[in-house]
């Protein structure tokens, strides 16, 4: 790699003959396909040291079997030990090259700078972007962890600094070969001599500002956390979750702060930031709802700026950051429902509403929700759900509702009434609403009330997170 000096390069050989992939035949599988077999193979070769030469052993307690849990534990997905849906899929997802258990990764643990001015320098640049767009990219990247640390970042642009920053595809010059596009995206050595905090971008990939393609600001503050010491986190709320989305703010979320912070410390002239909130866990007995809909058969579940997708097929709920899906949604959405005989989702948030087809956002959106005919008062709508049966939408404001007529897309006269009357045995307000074979399913706080819309009653009364199987 250019600026290594001989020594460096000598080091860096040393310790990175442990990350060669190693190469053999797939482990046989009880099913799925070849080309699934390799891939998972060679994933849990790469960041979860499942050994060479495994051919043909499989079953209880086998080597491919223990790195598949070890994966599901990290990744917080239904431990099986099989290759099922949400494993593959998650095999499948663009994500840093560094291991994601910490005795896999080639260098002792805790590592970190010794000095708290540490020095970069930017070996080359990607054609995708501008020179200074790069250098802005960089800069902010490292500005999100000397925001909450004592640490400053000074650049150099000769000779060799603690972080060196590069931009190569395949075989790099550091015996750890990028893969071509998508996959892996960049990697990062922790702090230490030699290769250590170097950072390394694939130039196989497109670069850009925003969210069209990998976005270089958010893999930068990524990949520089590890240049300074940071490993991965299993919180998908995380900068440091191994897996990329895209998202806009402060990237840093408390589990990222109070993880660079036991390393240096806490930024002595602090810097008012708001992380972001870590992912909900969905077995929280204290957790609500903010929304819940159907599409095309899967039941989605927002909270915070992540979603759950439910599905038939899928063992578990699986949890996705709502801007890697729908960058152009707020992060908070308040309700949502879907109309299955349009092929539309209406998500809520604030005064305004965004319209889907499929996971495809209708143009034209966003819209007012004051649209619909609610009055101007309605700041916005608390839970929102379709009634197949009558084709009327109820949407819900604090203690009212209100229906909506989808046939003439207009609001039905003598509303709002109030939630209290109208569905005696109901909290008088609601979270989020959902409608199954004439009965109504409301959420409000930690508790799920199934609502007979024929009888006029609450049936049972449920957690709120049992629907994700807690």
């Amino acid at each position: 790699m250019t600026g290594l000096d001989n020594t460096k390069t000598t080091t860096m050989i040393a310790l990175l003959l442990l990350a060669l992939v190693a190469h053999s035949s797939a482990v046989p599988l009880p099913s799925g396909d070849k080309d699934n077999q390799n891939l998972a193979e060679k994933y849990l070769r790469r960041f979860y040291g499942l050994p060479a030469g495994l051919q043909g052993r499989q079953g209880a307690s086998s080597p491919f079997e223990t790195k598949i849990k070890e994966m599901q534990r990290f990744f917080k997905l239904k431990v099986t030990g099989n290759l099922d849906d949400n494993t593959l899929d998650l095999m499948k997802q663009a994500r840093c090259g560094v291991p994601d258990i910490g005795e896999y990764n080639h260098f002792p643990r805790h590592l970190k700078w010794q000095n708290n001015n540490v020095t970069f320098r930017i070996l080359n640049y990607t054609p995708d972007l501008k020179k200074s767009d790069v250098d802005r990219a960089i800069r902010n990247a490292l500005n999100v962890w000397a925001d909450v640390t004592p640490l400053t970042f000074k650049k150099l642009h000769v000779g060799n600094a603690d972080i060196m920053i590069s931009f190569g595809s395949k075989e790099h010059g550091d015996y750890n070969p990028f893969d071509g596009p998508d996959g892996l995206l960049a990697h990062a050595y922790p702090p230490g001599q030699g290769i250590g905090g170097d950072t390394h971008f694939d130039e196989d990939e497109h670069w850009t500002k925003d969210s069209s393609s990998y976005n270089l600001f958010v893999v930068a503050a990524h990949e520089l956390g590890h240049a300074l010491g940071m490993s991965h986190s299993s919180n998908a709320g995380a900068l440091m979750y191994p897996v990329y989305t895209y998202t806009t703010g402060y990237p840093l979320s408390e589990d990222d702060i109070e993880g660079i912070q036991a390393l240096y410390g806490p930024n002595p002239n602090p810097r008012k930031v708001k992380p972001k909130p870590d992912a909900p866990n969905k077995c929280d007995p204290s957790l609500s709802f903010d929304a819940v809909t159907e599409l095309r058969g899967e039941t989605i579940i927002f909270k915070d700026r992540f979603y759950w997708r439910i599905h038939p097929q899928m063992v578990e709920p699986e949890q996705t950051l709502i801007k890697s899906t729908w960058p152009s949604i707020p992060n908070k959405v308040d309700a949502a429902y879907e109309n299955p005989e349009k092929d539309i989702v209406i998500i809520f948030s604030g005064i305004r509403m965004w319209a889907l087809n499929g996971y495809n956002i209708v143009d034209g959106y966003p819209k007012y929700i004051h649209k619909l005919g609610l009055p101007k008062t309605v700041r916005k709508v608390d839970a929102a759900v379709y009634i197949r049966d009558t084709g009327k939408t109820l949407l819900f404001t604090e203690e009212d509702y209100w229906s909506y007529d989808e046939a003439t897309g207009t609001m039905d006269s003598g509303y709002p009434r109030t939630i209290e009357e109208d569905f005696p045995g109901m909290d008088d307000e609601v979270d989020a609403a959902a409608y199954h074979y004439g009965y109504l399913y409301f959420f409000h706080e930690q508790l799920q009330y199934e609502y007979s819309y024929t009888s006029r009653k609450v049936m049972r009364i449920l957690r709120t997170n049992s629907i994700l199987n807690c």
